[in-house]
């Protein structure tokens, strides 16, 4: 069985766009990133030969397509705790917890944020990498949006790529961060800092946004510029304790394991509506008491 197996001519108002373009007019329930992978992967030829996205079509061109059926996830529905913020027919918005996987890798295999939306939503499992659109870090907590059908899928996905999803996060630093500065180095995406709070003069709460999305990306920048954030075991280094701080604070702040880092709003276009939308995932419980006990002490 395919999912695509279809032929087109190139109209005359087409010629000379690029074929991932003329494509996505000719397919629009399916995203242009979609439509690439389609055509790096060998699914598409134009006019009988390989081709590539960029390549310009012109008048009378053919593009055939044979795109095999996506591949299942094989993941079983498992209970799994985390919580729905807000479900419709389009998305699911989700507060992730700390120490939940969001997808299944070589030594998670179950017990992820995928078999815990497969239980809540079978259909799930038709859709590319079960509805997720964007991901946080195993012990990264707070909101994320997941499609419940393809059309919201790639709505999402499209928006991401336009950097049209509104993405902001809080984070506690090691050392006073200066607000207002932006990021640009290394993997080349950057985040805002628009807020910070100082506390007990060595730790900064501080409010971030996302621009883009890579691996570690936050916590990747913030350390390059020397303020990791507080508990991170791979980029954070050893806690800086500085002199003075009694035993109790110590060990609150040592006994934090992970990055102090939580995706606290969430604003894009619904896939349905098309308004935009708004949502947000307050402080986990661990979070909050490390906030608590470095304010108390200042």
């Amino acid at each position: 069985m395919k999912l695509i197996q279809q032929s087109f001519q190139i109209e005359k108002q087409m010629a000379g766009n690029r074929l991932d373009q003329a494509l996505h007019q000719l397919l629009p329930d399916y995203s242009r990133s979609m439509i690439q992978q389609w055509i790096q992967q060998g699914f598409v030829h134009l006019n009988d030969a390989q081709c590539k996205p960029r390549q310009k079509v012109f008048s009378g061109d053919l593009v055939d397509l044979d795109v095999p059926e996506q591949a299942k996830i094989s993941d079983r529905p498992q209970a799994v705790a985390f919580e729905i913020i807000y479900q419709d027919d389009d998305i699911f918005v989700v507060n992730k917890p700390a120490n939940l996987v969001v997808h299944p890798a070589a030594g998670h295999r179950d017990g992820t944020l995928v078999n815990g939306l497969l239980m809540h939503d079978p259909r799930l499992e038709q859709l590319p990498r079960a509805g997720i659109v964007h991901r946080l870090d195993k012990d990264t907590t707070g909101v994320m949006v997941v499609a419940r059908n393809l059309s919201a899928h790639n709505w999402l996905v499209e928006q991401l790529q336009a950097r049209a999803v509104k993405r902001e996060y809080l984070a506690i630093t090691q050392g006073v961060v200066t607000a207002g500065r932006s990021i640009e180095t290394g993997i080349a995406r950057h985040p805002q800092n628009r807020k910070k709070m100082a506390v007990q003069g060595h730790y900064s709460l501080i409010q971030l946004q996302l621009e883009t999305g890579r691996t570690h990306q936050i916590r990747v920048h913030m350390a390059h510029i020397n303020y990791p954030l507080l508990g991170d075991p791979v980029y954070g280094g050893r806690a800086r304790i500085p002199a003075g701080v009694d035993a109790a604070l110590i060990d609150t702040i040592r006994g934090f394991k992970r990055q102090a880092l939580h995706a606290e709003r969430l604003g894009f276009i619904h896939p349905g509506s098309r308004e935009p939308v708004s949502f947000e995932a307050p402080l986990p419980g661990d979070f909050q008491q490390l906030l608590d006990a470095l304010i108390e002490y200042d």
